[in-house]
């Protein structure tokens, strides 16, 4: 299994499970079968709201001596609702317990967005509480002091754009080692990525096949012609060129899937590679599309825009 580095020397898996809108009662048959396969690195969430399920099958996995905690790689999100110094650890506490594990490898600020306590998915202004009140420094001191406990062994961020990292950089004692961004073909982010090499800091692609989330829109990453060309002649699958394109860029991906055929066929991207001609065609399609648009954070007289997350 190719690997990223920390700083450390800790490797982390460059291909991992998402388990983003993955059912309760799918997301334990794919845990437990991606790591009968070989899958070594799990990104979890407390918001995706299936953490329990996700636990029960590493449970599994360490019960039937496939794997030992030492072998997996295990990310998760800190909540919304849970910015500030405060609440980080008590939030990380319910996670390591959801998914009955001691520590985490790498925990993340999962959006530059603060809720109100007990707020799942905001619905009107008051719902959010502004960075001015809640700044980010903040909240990542409360994610030095997990770091600093041993309930995690890295510590990172998703979806901040680069001032957003600035901010906490200036600041920090312990710099964030991650930022899991939107990434694929259309969206490359190749600004952000020269920024985050340049700080030592690695890069994790989410929806690196594209999204559905976008019902209405009409592009279809692998749909795509130039992507179809590729795979045809290399005897990949569409899905494989688009995984293999981020990771030949040096940027992990969580590709999501509860279905065995397509979790092994991600897995074996690994045995494919792109030419530098493949490359540079796939460099070619970027049109700065995110499938997850960040418009769920816009509410009337709410304190963030999309505009705002991503530029400002």
């Amino acid at each position: 299994m190719t690997t990223l580095k920390f700083r450390n020397n800790d490797e982390m898996p460059i291909l991992g499970l998402g388990t983003f809108r993955s059912e309760p009662n799918e997301v334990y048959n794919a845990v437990l079968s991606a790591i009968k396969m070989g899958y070594r690195h799990i990104d979890c969430a407390a918001a995706y709201g299936n953490e329990k399920e996700v636990g029960n099958a590493i449970a599994e996995a360490f019960k039937q001596g496939l794997v030992t905690r030492e072998d997996l790689w295990v990310t998760s999100k800190l909540w919304n609702a849970s910015h500030g110094e405060e609440n980080v650890i008590p939030a990380l506490h319910q996670t390591l317990e959801d998914l009955q594990l001691e520590y985490l490898d790498l925990y993340l600020i999962h959006w530059p967005v603060a809720l109100k306590k007990g707020t799942e998915m905001p619905e009107k202004a008051s719902d959010f509480v502004p960075l001015s009140e809640v700044p980010l420094t903040s909240t990542w001191k409360g994610m030095e002091a997990a770091l600093e406990q041993g309930l995690t062994k890295h510590i990172g961020v998703s979806n901040f754009n680069e001032n957003q990292l600035k901010e906490i950089m200036a600041t920090a004692v312990h710099q964030p080692e991650m930022n899991q961004v939107e990434m694929h073909p259309f969206l490359q982010q190749e600004a952000l990525q020269s920024f985050c090499v340049q700080n030592d800091m690695l890069l994790t692609a989410y929806a690196p096949l594209g999204s559905l989330v976008d019902e209405n829109s009409t592009l279809r990453l692998l749909e795509n012609d130039s992507i179809k060309n590729i795979a045809k002649a290399r005897h990949m699958s569409p899905a494989q060129v688009a995984l293999a394109y981020t990771i030949q860029r040096g940027i992990a991906v969580i590709p999501k899937s509860t279905n065995k055929a397509r979790l092994l066929q991600n897995l074996e991207t690994l045995n494919h590679s792109l030419t530098e001609e493949d490359m540079a065609l796939l460099k070619d399609l970027d049109k700065e599309h995110r499938f997850i648009d960040g418009k769920f954070w816009e509410v009337d007289n709410g304190p963030y825009t999309a505009d705002s997350i991503w530029n400002a």
